[in-house]
């Protein structure tokens, strides 16, 4: 028997977003699509609602006006603003943690005392609200220093200071200036290895676990210039074994996992591990509460099973089978002269209907005449699949060169540690 078609609201705006619609329109349980605020790329997709999203009130009204089946939440900001709870307490299907669940992303401390608590390997860590202490403490330390903000900054509330200097600075910035806001800072042990993504679905304690990836967080070629929300990613990550895997989902996903649920805080959603795989195994340098961004783009056109399956599966408590393709897939993000800092707005796009793979929409608009143009620092992903991840980076690399849009740039060597 034919299941029904059901009405599907996502939230967020982003390359994320889009490739959520996306990996959505492709299940047969897919009817209409709506998405708040969406943007020029997912409005082919998917009818776009301009609420922003964390106007909680007018997205409740929209999912009940519009006889919403299930709401898929994209963004950080929203969840921390409380939408899940907001639409359970309505009795509305969300695909997202609780404000309180959230926590262990918005608050760094939190995630922190979680993992010391339940034994989820991570790296030392201090705690601090003044400048004076914080500063005396790093500089007695050995460098490099890791240095967070305790809440959300949009990914770039993290600096690895290789310099006293550096580390003085970005004390001043977050605790002095205020940049983030009032608040935490966390100085961290410095953890060295390789860095990887693992994402799972969760819904309590089952644990769904997600294809690998591993995004750059560098701006420029070689993994230099300023840390970005993100410059490209791919997946499959050839380096992390079999092994590897298998200790990452046992003693951070599913042990984290556990842990909510005996806080209780239980979780339901994308809890994203960003972990580094060191000498002694692999460590959790920061856990999110939602699909990563840029990798949801890489991971999600791997999904060759119902993903609507996959969210009902969460929220209700039931089961679900993962499929996923041997293909490899690579992204480049094509982002605005002067990203992460100031950048120009309204570039004109062309040429995107003559590429073979597929551009997710980071930041795109309609300009007054009709025109597809940048509206972000990260502007478009640009992403392919080959049997190889030198055969997908080659496809991409070629798209790129399709594209007419003076004003943007990306990088060349997304994924050149695994090739």
């Amino acid at each position: 028997m034919e299941k029904q078609k059901k009405t599907i609201l996502v939230v967020g705006s982003g390359g994320r977003e889009h490739a959520i619609v996306d990996a959505i329109s492709r299940s047969p349980q897919a009817g209409r699509i709506i998405c708040a605020p969406g943007n020029a790329g997912i409005a082919a997709q998917a009818e776009c609602v301009d609420i922003p999203v964390t106007d909680i009130d007018a997205l409740l009204k929209l999912a009940r006006e519009e006889g919403v089946d299930l709401t898929v939440v994209g963004p950080e900001a929203a969840l921390a603003a409380g939408i899940a709870d907001a639409f359970r307490a309505e009795g509305l299907r969300i695909f997202g943690p609780t404000k309180s669940a959230a926590r262990i992303e918005s608050s760094k401390e939190f995630a922190k005392q979680i993992m010391m608590k339940y034994g989820i390997p991570t790296g030392a860590y201090e705690t601090f609200t003044e400048f004076e202490p914080a500063w005396e403490y790093v500089s007695r330390r050995p460098l490099p220093a890791v240095i967070k903000y305790d809440g959300l900054a949009a990914g770039k509330g993290v600096v690895v200071a290789t310099t006293y200097e550096e580390a003085e600075a970005a004390l001043r910035d977050m605790l002095l200036d205020a940049t983030f806001g009032k608040g935490k800072v966390i100085v961290e042990e410095f953890l060295s290895g390789p860095e990887f993504s693992f994402m799972a679905v969760v819904s309590g304690e089952k644990v769904y676990p997600l294809a690998i990836a591993q995004d750059h967080k560098r701006a420029y070629d070689g993994d230099k210039g300023p840390n970005t929300g993100g410059m490209g990613a791919y997946s499959p990550v050839p380096f992390i074994t079999d092994d590897v895997r298998e200790e990452a989902l046992e003693k951070v996903l599913k042990a984290a996992a556990k842990a909510m649920v005996a806080e209780g805080v239980p979780f339901t959603g994308v809890l994203y591990g960003g972990l580094i795989l060191t000498a002694e195994g692999p460590k959790v340098i920061e856990f999110n509460a939602r699909f990563g961004d840029p990798e949801t783009e890489v991971v999600l056109p791997r999904l060759e099973s119902d993903i609507v399956e996959l969210f009902e599966a969460a929220v209700d408590g039931g089961e679900c089978e993962l499929r996923w393709s041997p293909k490899a897939y690579l992204g480049v993000v094509m982002a605005a002269e002067g990203y992460p800092g100031k950048y120009v707005k309204g570039v004109r796009i062309e040429g995107l209907d003559s590429i073979s793979g597929k551009a997710y929409h980071m930041g795109t608009a309609l300009g007054a005449d009709g025109s597809l143009q940048s509206a972000g620092g990260r502007v478009l992903m640009v992403v392919g699949a080959g049997e190889t991840l030198a055969e997908a980076n080659a496809g991409v690399l070629a798209d790129i060169g399709r594209i007419k849009a003076d004003g943007l740039f990306h990088r060349t060597d997304i994924g050149k540690a695994a090739l």
